[in-house]
């Protein structure tokens, strides 16, 4: 069962997050980029201290710059912030994607179920800056394992002034409430509690966690939470697709050209490079993701998932990292009934596989480690 409880002292933004809308879990050299446009003094910076163009002229380190950043940290709080005690915060999210409604609250990070494999090393980065901050600047996505959950009702019910009302690049709007000690907010801590955690979005936030006080999070049944696709971009390798079609078939593949408008599906692969594209055929036992990490990328090309050579990308239609990669490997979203039976078994689906959407916005309500 998960165990959750109130976010003792946090900060809840006044406005606006301060700095780019970046995700700051995004690829470090989109992070590089973005705050080298920005103007000091954002939460980006913060989340990310090594990766600003100061750090990066000084060629300072994660531990270097963390003083630094702890200093913004403090900075940004007193000014964009206003500090909260003892709080729930349910959450609405409603936009292209659907409607999802929510608790965010502090969870024990051992409490959770992961749902994908993890990249050490983010891991270790992430850890090192949840713990010289001291705080929680982005919350992990959690949904219950049940098939009804009451407290996407009881969210549904709030009808205050919310706290905070914001509208995101991507046109959705994001509603936060506040709620202190008494009934209500036991009510809500129980609903949120009542059925085993798996993670959503987050697992490295989740894996960073441990052996700390609390993991901020958004516990969410939805309802329209769903899982859209993570592609896979082959950067930097001077491979053209006709490069990757001669690979793939000298490891028994089925690979057919066709139209570059070809929208990939369970057990079919299509490769985008320009405006020419090919479907590849992949078994149909097992999941997409883990045979192009495995046979695709490391058996056919000497390819290791991990290098900066292989890049995940989010979307349906990725042209941005497409017109800068080599070829954009388009595999068809994971349904959650396999990501589900997956968790059920005690298994881990593979990194970079699931994006649940809609997913709440980083940087609302910060959350100190107590």
């Amino acid at each position: 069962m998960g165990r959750v409880r109130a976010i003792s002292r946090g900060w809840v933004v006044r406005d606006r997050v301060p700095g780019p809308d970046v995700d700051e879990f995004a690829e470090p050299e989109r992070i590089v980029a973005a705050l080298a446009r920005a103007r000091p003094g954002t939460l980006l910076a913060v989340q990310h201290p090594h990766r600003t163009p100061t750090a990066l002229a000084a060629g300072s380190s994660l531990l270097d710059a963390l003083p630094h950043a702890r200093a913004e940290l403090a900075h940004l709080r007193r000014n964009a912030y206003r500090e909260v005690r003892d709080v729930v915060a349910p959450y609405r999210v409603d936009g292209p994607d659907g409607t999802a409604y929510g608790l965010l609250c502090m969870v024990d990070p051992a409490a959770v179920g992961h749902t994908e494999d993890v990249y050490p090393d983010v891991v270790a980065e992430r850890a090192r800056v949840l713990s010289g901050l001291g705080c929680v600047t982005s919350a992990a996505m959690l949904v219950p394992v049940a098939r009804e959950v009451r407290l996407t009702r009881l969210v549904a019910e709030v009808d205050d002034e919310p706290a905070v009302s914001v509208v995101d690049p991507g046109g959705r709007r994001h509603w936060l409430w506040l709620v202190g000690p008494g009934e209500r907010q036991d009510a809500l801590l129980a609903a949120a509690g009542e059925h085993p955690l798996m993670v959503a979005d987050g697992n490295h936030r989740v894996a960073a966690s441990a052996g700390l006080s609390g993991l901020l999070a958004l516990v969410t049944a939805g309802p329209d939470v769903r899982i859209g696709p993570i592609h896979r971009a082959v950067v930097g390798t001077g491979l053209s697709l006709a490069d990757l079609t001669v690979a793939w078939r000298g490891v028994g593949l089925t690979v057919t050209p066709v139209d570059v408008a070809t929208r990939p599906s369970p057990g079919i692969l299509i490769a985008v490079a320009g405006t020419s594209a090919v479907r590849v055929e992949l078994p149909s036992a097992g999941v997409d993701h883990a045979f192009v990490e495995a046979v695709l990328l490391d058996k056919a090309l000497g390819l290791d998932p991990e290098s900066p050579h292989v890049r995940p990308v989010t979307g349906d239609v990725p042209l941005a990292d497409g017109a800068q990669a080599d070829a954009v490997l388009l595999i068809a979203p994971v349904p959650l009934a396999d990501v589900l039976a997956v968790h059920a078994a005690g298994g881990r689906m593979p990194r970079k596989s699931t994006y649940f959407t809609p997913k709440p916005r980083s940087g609302l309500l910060l959350a100190d480690l107590d």
